[in-house]
């Protein structure tokens, strides 16, 4: 069993996965189980067979997700351009795992490395073609997303991380451009569909590079489109934002907040899993160094 990140944290092993199956999917019972090697720090994954997998909230707060994402995937993904996990069961409690779980289909790829991608401008474009796809879903009764609220209301959240990250990030720098940020005007129109974490463990490319699937909407729902503007920062290196930036239409409000957004995320993520999740850390610290170099 890895590391636990969260006090709150549930056991979970392949034993406990393959009970639950066995006893609520037996059609599956015989199918070999095996833990995905993943950054995330709110689902456990686990393999199931060559076509599935096995995703189980690590803590309390991720149980919505489990639930939001059974509600809403089907209904977004033929507006998508790329493949997402749909669900294929929906998992009650039992079994040693208090809370709803869910089987969806397994998809093929690797997660991207922060800013060292094999073709940079193609992906880029993939990006922004999902980005914009999923901002133009109709958003007619879809819920708040897990990052719906203003940049402001982060404010304090992020000084609290940044006093706590002396030595370990460029303080009065991050401040600065953090202050920057909150004084990019609101975005004007009302919200729409992101992801809201579009982040390298959230998005799979295929041999080639492209990228081939989007995972993990847990945060999705509706918000400013300016948070789905992290992952220019999160994933493409600098010579690559422009292209993406152009192709979202992004003006410079917007950027603006898209680069607080992807500060606030990394401050909290390097705040909280340095000593827990090193990807997760290490990524984070790549985020801030390259909102504080100041490239694109």
């Amino acid at each position: 069993m890895p590391p636990k990140m969260h006090a709150d944290e549930l056991d979970i092993d392949e034993a406990l996965v393959r009970r639950m199956v066995a006893g609520q999917f037996p059609q599956w019972a015989g199918l070999p189980v095996e833990r995905v090697d993943s950054a995330g720090t709110s689902n456990a994954m686990y393999r199931l067979g060559a076509e599935l997998v096995v995703r189980i909230p690590r803590i309390p707060g991720a149980v919505q997700d489990i639930e939001k994402e059974e509600a809403w995937l089907r209904r977004l993904a033929p507006e998508l351009p790329f493949a997402v996990p749909v669900p294929v069961g929906l998992g009650a409690p039992g079994d040693g795992c208090p809370w709803p779980w869910s089987v969806l289909r397994w998809l093929e790829g690797v997660n991207p490395v922060a800013g060292d991608v094999r073709r940079p401008g193609p992906l880029a474009a993939d990006l922004a073609a999902f980005v914009t796809a999923m901002h133009r879903v109709d958003p007619a009764g879809g819920p708040a997303s897990y990052r719906s609220e203003p940049l402001a209301a982060r404010d304090p959240a992020v000084r609290r991380a940044l006093a706590r990250l002396a030595g370990e990030v460029d303080v009065p720098a991050a401040t600065a451009l953090w202050d920057t940020t909150l004084g990019a005007a609101d975005h004007p129109g009302p919200p729409v569909w992101i992801h809201a974490d579009l982040q390298p463990g959230n998005l799979l490319v295929d041999a080639a590079g492209r990228l081939s699937a989007v995972i993990d909407f847990g945060c999705m729902g509706l918000g400013d489109p300016a948070v789905d503007l992290l992952t220019a920062w999160y994933v493409l290196p600098a010579s690559a934002r422009g292209a993406f930036r152009t192709a979202v239409a992004a003006d410079d409000a917007a950027w603006q907040r898209g680069r607080g957004w992807a500060l606030s995320v990394a401050l909290a993520e390097l705040d909280y899993y340095r000593e827990t999740n090193p990807r997760m850390a290490r990524t984070a610290r790549y985020v801030v160094g390259e909102l504080l170099a100041g490239d694109a």
